[in-house]
């Protein structure tokens, strides 16, 4: 066995064996494989292994659309078979959400020119005859949809990797990570150690106990899940063809033909976890008891659906373990506190994504960043506070709502709370329905009578008319939101100006006092952040930033070394923050302070640290809002004295306590893009507006990158958009984000941010297109149904900006 190598990957399940195949297809052939058992121990070689393409997240649609073609082209390569069957998938609605679902699914695949369309009855009774239709809305039918041989696949990628260099040890159990003092690894096994810059955990059912190993905590869980697959059945026999597999999610099962047989599995309310102490290392090829009560009700709906399964004699079942992540995306990325460890771990539908996670993997390893943005996969969307509790109840719920719609805007309850401020009891008790980012609760919108809860669905919901009070009241008098969730850093020391300066695109604050925005530039060129930073003194400066995001930053802040004497601090926790905004609240503000408030004494894009009503407040003149406001940031234990002070205060002038939902509707009235949304690594600085504030004077991180890029042609433009207000009216319905963009039947864009706009009377989207501009007549596919827009040529909200500056 090698003793040193690029890269080390840990688990020789389809996902190990899919990045160690891609490291080489990628240039890198001196890398290792290990394998505590044989490969497709644990989960892989009982997987259904069902593949798929489509999925409400673009990026993931894609991922899935690579892995689906690249089979056959691994069959081609390395001469082993990969069982590929791809007779089509039949997807079916009973309801109107799930029928919502399937429509926009059908307007992105013909986007993205992907193969997925709905069929009539008779032609989908014609593709299926085991099948009653009956209760059914409608349907839609992809015609590379099937499964895949698990152990085929797994060893085809093995055989392509050994046959490009790579090297698989099996029966090799990993005993020991160890991080040497210049970031590299130690992995130590019985055959001896090997030296790797690069450790690769895609240990399944072990991914637990292998980051321990590093001491890293990941939030995964396993679980048992049932599948069983039929007797021969007389019709499938008879028949001189496959049958498309059935994806009737209403019905919480999937089906589709094994053998001559049918297999089916659930997902069953009466869920198991296994393993929650930790997976025991003698296990490999084990399965556990059948239990298939737990999945009578679902079994009992399958037979509903396709009668003959009810007539069929059970020839095996299939009871194993499962590892799932608290949202059921994997764990994938560089932990952010240990340079050269990377993830991925958490799993579920393995075989539709093998190959584009195993490309992904790849490339962000090799060439610095994946091609697409992907951070609803980034393991840094999760941090120490989802610990086991949390993880246990996310991972129940996921589990037992696996087909269930997640919609727009939807806040599951499940493990909740995590993190909380001062304020959260308060504000419940004012009606608050809260929301979750990164672990933290945070007031989506407050309801007239505490205790309300959001409906979900994609049109609108209860919440719509009460945002749509909390917008008018700070547009035409003030309101307050609390902003604690946004993330705050501390730079300070004689190197602080010039670690900034190395690490952002903008140019830092010269004076005191002074603000500036400024993007943070990815390794690809494209916009990997946003930020305000505000020189608070001469050697001191305050960092406001996406609060999401604060662990993915991390990796960013990272890569520029801090000056001798230099601190950088988060302050996310112990700081809290509200931003005050509207025409009256200047007024409002003034009364609880003795600093003037003049646009003479406090400028746009200023800060002081002010008192307000007794209470130090670093109050920056900003507001994401678009309208006249402040950001007033306090010490974590001042958070409800200032709280109560300013909803006091805000009495006199018909001002009061505002949610996110609120700003998210306000912020697109003036065009502002935001992080993860507009603001991403997919799209470079010229593409939405942030060319300007890139200073190619100065260095600064991804400086090259971002040159090359911005030398380009803009691919698309964001723009925004106002929906027509009859077809929005008609439908009920506001574009959330993801819809596609047509124009004369053509795809030219998708949207990536909806709202109305309750202080303009419009419906708006913001998105991005190609091959148009403003005043040009669109079709957005909210609901999957043409909605007619028009590209405007300023946001509909003070264009000029008088506002903000008044």
């Amino acid at each position: 066995m090698k003793t040193h190598a690029q890269a080390v990957v840990i688990g020789g399940g389809v996902i190990g064996c899919s990045i160690l195949y891609h490291l080489t297809k990628l240039g890198w052939t001196d890398v290792i494989l290990l394998e505590r058992d044989e490969l497709t121990s644990g989960s892989t070689w009982h997987a259904a292994a069902n593949i798929h393409g489509l999925h409400d997240s673009t990026n993931i649609s894609r991922i899935q659309h690579y892995t689906m073609g690249l089979y056959k082209e691994l069959e081609q390569e390395t001469g082993q078979g990969c069982g590929v069957f791809q007779p089509g998938s039949l997807y079916l609605a009973q309801t109107e959400n799930r029928e919502h679902q399937l429509r926009l699914q059908e307007a992105k695949a013909k986007l993205y020119g992907m193969n997925f369309h709905e069929v009539s009855r008779d032609e989908a009774e014609r593709l299926h005859p085991l099948v009653n239709f009956d209760g059914i809305r409608c349907i839609m039918f992809e015609p590379d949809g099937g499964n895949v041989d698990p152990s085929g696949v797994t060893n085809a990628y093995a055989s392509g990797a050994r046959a490009n260099g790579a090297e698989i040890h099996r029966f090799t159990p990993v005993l020991g990570t160890e991080q040497n003092p210049d970031g590299s690894w130690i992995v130590r096994t019985p055959k001896g150690e090997i030296q790797t810059p690069w450790v690769i955990n895609a240990a399944g059912l072990w991914g637990r106990e292998v980051a321990a190993l590093a001491g890293i905590q990941l939030p995964l869980q396993p679980t048992e899940h049932q599948y069983f697959v039929t007797e021969t059945i007389a019709e499938i026999a008879g028949m001189d063809r496959r049958l498309p597999s059935v994806a009737d999610r209403d019905g919480e099962y999937y089906l589709r033909q094994e053998g001559l047989g049918l297999l089916i599995g659930a997902y069953e309310r009466d869920m198991r976890f296994w393993a929650e102490d930790g997976t025991p290392l003698d296990f490999a090829h084990d399965l556990f008891p059948d239990d298939l009560e737990r999945i009578e009700e679902n079994m009992l709906r399958a037979i509903d659906r396709v009668p003959v399964v009810g007539t069929a004699g059970i020839k095996r079942v299939i009871n194993g373990p499962m590892i799932w992540s608290p949202d059921s995306n994997v764990l994938l990325g560089p932990v952010p506190e240990k340079k050269g460890y990377f993830c991925c771990n958490g799993i579920i539908p393995g075989f539709s994504q093998s190959g584009g996670m195993g490309l992904m993997v790849a490339q962000w390893i090799i060439e610095g960043e994946m091609q697409y943005d992907m951070f609803p996969w980034d393991m840094a969307r999760f941090g120490l506070w989802a610990g086991k509790d949390f993880t246990k109840a996310k991972v129940q719920d996921q589990y037992a709502h696996r087909f269930a719609i997640h919609y727009p805007n939807e806040e599951r309850s499940a493990g909740r709370p995590v993190r909380t401020r001062p304020a959260h009891d308060m504000q419940v008790g004012m009606g608050a329905v809260m929301g979750l980012n990164y672990g933290w609760e945070h007031p989506l919108w407050f309801a007239p009578e505490p205790g309300t809860t959001d409906t979900n669905g994609f049109t609108r919901q209860n919440w719509w008319a009460p945002v749509g009070e909390e917008c008018k009241m700070l547009r035409d008098r003030a309101g307050i939101i609390d902003i604690s969730n946004f993330a705050k850093y501390r730079v300070k020391g004689a190197g602080a100006e010039d670690w900034l300066n190395a690490v952002f695109a903008n140019t830092m604050p010269k004076a005191v006092g002074r603000s500036c925005l400024t993007p943070l530039i990815g390794v690809r060129g494209g916009i990997a952040g946003d930020a305000t930073v505000t020189r608070t003194a001469e050697d001191e400066f305050w960092v406001v930033s996406s609060g999401m995001a604060e662990r993915y930053h991390k990796r960013f802040f990272d890569m520029v070394p801090l000056p001798e004497g230099t601190s950088f601090d988060s302050m996310t926790e112990s700081m809290c923050g509200f931003n005050v905004a509207g025409p009256e609240s200047r007024a409002l503000l003034q009364r609880l302070t003795n600093t003037s408030l003049a646009t003479e004494d406090f400028p746009f894009m200023r800060s002081k640290m002010i008192e307000i009503a007794g209470v130090e407040v670093l109050a920056l003149r900003v507001s994401f809002t678009g309208d006249l406001g402040w950001e007033l940031h306090c010490k974590a234990e001042d958070q409800v004295r200032l709280y109560e002070a300013l909803l006091e205060a805000g009495k006199e002038f018909g001002a009061g306590p505002v949610g996110s939902r609120a700003l998210m509707s306000l912020r697109v009235e003036k065009g502002y893009g935001s992080w993860s949304r507009e603001y991403s690594p997919e799209y470079w600085p010229q593409e939405v507006g942030l060319d300007r504030l890139c200073k190619m004077g100065k260095d600064f991180l991804h400086k090259e990158a971002a040159a090359q890029v911005m030398q380009n042609t803009p691919r698309e433009q964001m723009v925004l958009l106002q929906v027509n207000e009859a077809d929005v009216t008609a439908s009920n319905a506001d574009a959330t984000g993801g819809e596609p963009i047509f124009k004369d039947g053509e795809g030219i864009g998708r949207v990536t941010s909806g709202a109305y706009g309750y202080t303009v009377g419009m419906s708006l989207a913001l998105g991005f297109v190609k091959n148009a501009g403003p005043g040009d007549e669109v079709e957005v596919m909210i609901l999957g149904r043409p909605h007619r827009a028009t590209i405007l040529a300023e946001p509909p909200f003070d264009p000029s900006g008088a506002r903000l500056r008044a």
